[in-house]
């Protein structure tokens, strides 16, 4: 079957093999399956073994599907079925752990996928399980728009210092804590040290000191280490996985590399889902034990590839078994998308791009605003039904000089006054050739401030991966040997799955 374009005016560009598509198990639902199953004489339980391999298994060939017979194992094979997990072949890691990684599609397309170890402390505040992971956890404004190398190796603990409170005027307070009884960061205290757990679980408390692992726990005076993951054993309380939804991005935000490739094609949900099995096999993570957080806000608008992107969502949810209240959605701002999103029953939390305070810097950072303005996007996002203790996050990249000054801060008040809602700081991540600077640390503080001051919830997402160009907007295919942030790039090996 010859390829067939791609509709351009859903967001979708370059051409794809539908016959490519159709021969990848990955991604396929238990009634897909079943149907495949029934062609092919099976009973409907073969699906169920297959799907199992795939998602709870997260096999990455059907030599491994041990459950069926070999004849259906080489049957499948002959007629052209694959796993079809996207290929690992290029990974880099970071001075603070954060590792990058070239996944390649079976057409040959590239994107870019990133594993956070202890994450971005993007979860903070937005009234799931995971910002309480995160409730203590700090990032300071020197800290945010220092560079790597001042940063990296074993003299720093990246995301652990406070630059606030006594260290003077220079630093930011934080939001407020699980601890300090507000509730405004959406994790509402009622009792000492316990916090409720959002999404339903009402009567489920967790301590806002989360255990290293089951550090708490002893067998014979030593710690117990039955229920440890991956993770744990690795020093980590947790991870948070960045996801590409398609190849390139056709958004054209000014302040970011992505913007810079163009759209070449969506990416379909096995390919979107399959990065997240492709990194759980590669650290080795054991679902139920490890606890793992997942962003959308890789390569692409996940909005303008709604269907591939929700259908990723239930085989990540149903499958892999990763909960939606840790996964995050960012939207640059696609209407239709923000209203479909709205009646979805099974969802991840959103998070909306806003980056400026009006729509006049708005338009000329982010050209999309000039089909859907500030004021529709707040309306749409007015009219999600969310859930209990849900919070919408609502991201503002921090551009020196263009839109972090007081009268921002005013405005963004103004724009987001009455809403259950938190703000995160990114500090903008610079690349070759875009025009734009880092704000100031003492203008980020003071932004943070002035929305704290104004009732605010505020955080400063930790940089993750600067130097080799893994952090928020630097997506862009990075290649072995490149320059990277005054160094080069860090490879760590072809990375086997």
């Amino acid at each position: 079957m010859p390829p067939v374009p791609l509709d351009a005016g859903s967001g979708r560009g370059g051409w794809y093999s539908e016959e490519m598509e159709r021969l990848a198990l990955f991604g396929m639902t238990l009634p897909d399956l079943t149907e495949l199953m029934a062609s092919l004489g099976q009973k409907p339980y073969r699906a169920r073994q297959v799907y199992d391999a795939l998602y709870k298994q997260r096999v990455g060939s059907l030599d491994e599907v041990m459950t069926l017979p070999a004849e259906l194992r080489a049957l499948l094979g002959e007629k052209g079925w694959t796993v079809g997990l996207p290929e690992m072949v290029q990974t880099a890691k970071s001075v603070d752990g954060t590792e990058r990684y070239l996944m390649r599609m079976a057409d040959g397309e590239t994107v870019e996928t990133v594993w956070m170890p202890d994450g971005d402390g993007g979860e903070r505040g937005d009234g799931s399980e995971a910002a309480v992971e995160e409730a203590g956890e700090v990032v300071g404004a020197e800290e945010a728009v220092a560079d790597p190398p001042m940063l990296g190796g074993a003299e720093h603990e990246w995301g652990t210092q406070s630059f606030g409170g006594a260290k003077g005027e220079a630093g930011l307070s934080t939001a407020p804590s699980a601890s300090s009884g507000s509730g405004r960061d959406g994790n509402s205290v009622d009792g000492a040290g316990e916090t409720q757990i959002p999404f339903g679980n009402d009567k489920q408390k967790v301590g806002t000191q989360i255990p290293f692992g089951n550090d708490k726990l002893k067998l014979n005076g030593k710690v117990d280490k039955r229920n440890w993951g991956a993770l744990a054993e690795q020093g980590f309380r947790r991870a948070t996985i960045c996801i590409s939804s398609q190849v390139g991005c056709a958004v054209n935000c000014q302040f970011c590399l992505t913007a810079k490739l163009g759209i070449r094609r969506n990416l379909t949900a096995g390919e979107i889902a399959g990065q997240v099995a492709a990194v759980l096999n590669r650290h080795g993570v054991k679902m139920g034990k490890d606890r793992i957080n997942l962003v959308f806000m890789g390569m692409g608008e996940p909005f303008l590839n709604y269907d591939s992107f929700m259908q990723s969502v239930r085989v990540l949810v149903e499958g892999i078994g990763v909960p939606e209240s840790r996964m995050t959605v960012s939207t640059s701002g696609i209407l239709p998308g923000i209203e479909a999103f709205a009646k979805e029953t099974v969802r991840p939390k959103l998070a909306l791009s806003l980056n400026a305070s009006n729509d006049v810097v708005r338009e000329r950072i982010m050209p999309i605003t000039r089909k859907w303005n500030i004021a529709k996007l707040l309306d749409a996002v007015k009219a999600i039904p969310l859930r209990t203790r849900e919070w919408v996050t609502f991201e503002y990249v921090l551009l020196g000089g263009v839109n972090d000054q007081p009268e921002h801060a005013r405005e963004v008040l103004a724009l987001l006054a009455g809403m259950p809602a938190k703000v995160n700081l990114i500090v903008w991540n610079p690349g070759p050739g875009i025009d734009y600077s880092q704000p100031k640390p003492e203008d980020v503080a003071r932004f943070q401030k002035m929305l704290m001051a104004g009732g605010m919830p505020t955080y400063i997402r930790r940089p993750r991966g600067r130097d080799i160009y893994a952090a928020c907007g630097q997506l862009k295919r990075t290649v072995a040997g490149e320059e990277v942030a005054g160094s080069k790039l860090v490879v760590i090996g072809a990375a086997v799955v």
